[in-house]
């Protein structure tokens, strides 16, 4: 009985992953060929001769505030510019923690012109050394750039 149960179990799930397995197959037949269009394909002299690409040139993408007292709150400005031939557009910018916010330039950064991402971190309830990741997406290739904000965080404990 025992047997007969495992081998009827065994059965239905080699039938299930099967199934599943051939579909994902032609799923992944079905790619949008627009998605492919990228400027930056196999070969870039062509592709940047035929189709105009911003870029993003940050002056640094580290920032260290030394030290800091616990519950302090800190801010640095990342500052861009658009070394591209098109316009660069942020489209997001997210953290790692709740405890850092970043703002940036909404509109279109022209080529040539320059741009600006904000952050600012809350070192309450923090303590040691800290170290945040800010990642910022655009229209630039590759669509991500990652920056990053350090402190070390003397603890008011420390301080007495």
């Amino acid at each position: 009985m025992k047997t007969q149960l495992i081998l009827t179990i065994s059965t239905t799930l080699l039938i299930a992953c099967i199934s599943c397995n051939s579909s994902n197959e032609a799923d992944r037949s079905k790619v949008d060929p627009a998605i492919v269009n990228n400027p930056a394909s196999a070969d870039p002299a062509a592709s940047s001769e035929t189709k105009a690409v911003p870029m993003i040139e940050f002056e640094k993408t580290r920032h260290h505030f030394g030290v800091i007292v616990a519950g302090e709150k800190v801010s640095y400005t990342f500052k861009f510019k658009n070394t591209g031939d098109a316009p660069l557009v942020l489209s997001s910018a997210s953290a790692t923690c709740g405890c850092t916010v970043p703002s940036y330039t909404k509109e279109a950064i022209q080529p040539g012109d320059e741009g600006s991402v904000e952050v600012t971190f809350d070192s309450s309830g923090k303590s040691g050394m800290e170290s945040k990741n800010i990642t910022i997406g655009s229209n630039t290739i590759p669509n991500s750039t990652v920056l990053t904000i350090s402190a070390e965080i003397n603890s008011s404990e420390n301080n007495n």
